[in-house]
């Protein structure tokens, strides 16, 4: 006796399997799909054949097309650099601030600057140059050493403190700590917070005026504007790098902290650092 079931419905034959009832057909593939199916087992062959695709021993088969995809990636990399180079010569034989004044270069250098800055940069100074207590916000227009796109590439060339290279920035303040009295200490830390607008201890105003009329004009000026010659900040804006108020300015008079910024000249060469200088310009507080 046979154990097929006929569908009553359509006369078809099942597959023998039952759930809750269910049976399914056991209807042959359409044509269409069978002929598909043998197209694509006969394209696959061919496909290993006239490309790299079975693995050996020590190497693969190459296929009879020769095609290598790192040839192909090799030779797209050799293109682009190509396109870039008549922008890298521009950039090289141009002055930053000519970089800038040209829409094409200018750019140009702001994506590659940008490259740049994420690579060697944003440790210190963040992804967005926003800065963090010690590492100065390059978006603003508190500039130590002046925010000229021209100023900006010496920074960068020669660095802040930075030992081995004898052009870097160089500025330092004395420990006031040694020098004058805690009492004065205080005073004139709160007469620069008031000079922002920050004032806790009114008293100490005035006679933190004579301290820092005494100890503190000679860099930062008569109007504590600061002196982009000697690096010197300007106490008035209200953006402090070591921390607002009185008792973080105090400290910092007392016993300043002194950030090191590396010379990026040598290690990156002089295009790529007008392609940084041109990006941080182009942040917002360029001057």
């Amino acid at each position: 006796m046979s154990d097929e079931h006929i569908d009553e419905i359509s006369g078809v034959s099942t597959t023998g399997h039952e759930w809750d009832g269910i049976r399914e057909l056991n209807n042959p593939l359409p044509r269409w799909w069978v002929i598909t199916f043998y197209i694509t087992i006969v394209w696959a062959i061919g496909y290993t054949i006239a490309y790299p695709a079975w693995p050996l021993l020590h190497s693969a088969t190459k296929g009879l097309l020769g095609y290598s995809s790192r040839n192909e990636v090799r030779n797209e990399l050799t293109a682009a650099e190509a396109a870039k180079g008549k922008y890298i010569s521009a950039v090289a034989s141009k002055s930053v601030s000519e970089i800038a004044a040209d829409d094409g270069l200018r750019e140009f250098a702001i994506a590659a600057g940008g490259a740049a800055f994420k690579v060697n940069c944003v440790q210190c100074h963040g992804s967005g140059a926003q800065g963090s207590k010690g590492f100065p916000n390059l978006n603003d227009d508190d500039w130590l050493w002046g925010g000229k796109a021209e100023q900006i590439q010496q920074t960068i060339t020669h660095g802040i403190r930075f030992a081995s290279d004898p052009d870097t920035r160089l500025s330092e303040m004395p420990a006031f700590g040694d020098i004058i009295t805690a009492d004065q200490i205080a005073q004139v830390g709160t007469y620069v917070a008031s000079l922002s607008g920050k004032v806790q201890h009114a008293g100490l105003v005035e006679p933190g005026a004579k301290v820092f009329a005494e100890n503190c004009v000679a860099c930062h000026g008569d109007n504590a504007k600061g002196n982009k010659e000697l690096g010197a900040p300007d106490l008035t804006d209200a953006i402090w790098l070591y921390g607002s108020g009185e008792t973080a300015i105090a400290t910092q008079v007392r016993a300043p902290k002194q950030g090191v910024m590396p010379a990026w000249g040598a290690r990156l060469g002089e295009t790529k650092v007008k392609e940084l200088a041109v990006y941080i310009h182009s942040l917002g507080g360029g001057e």
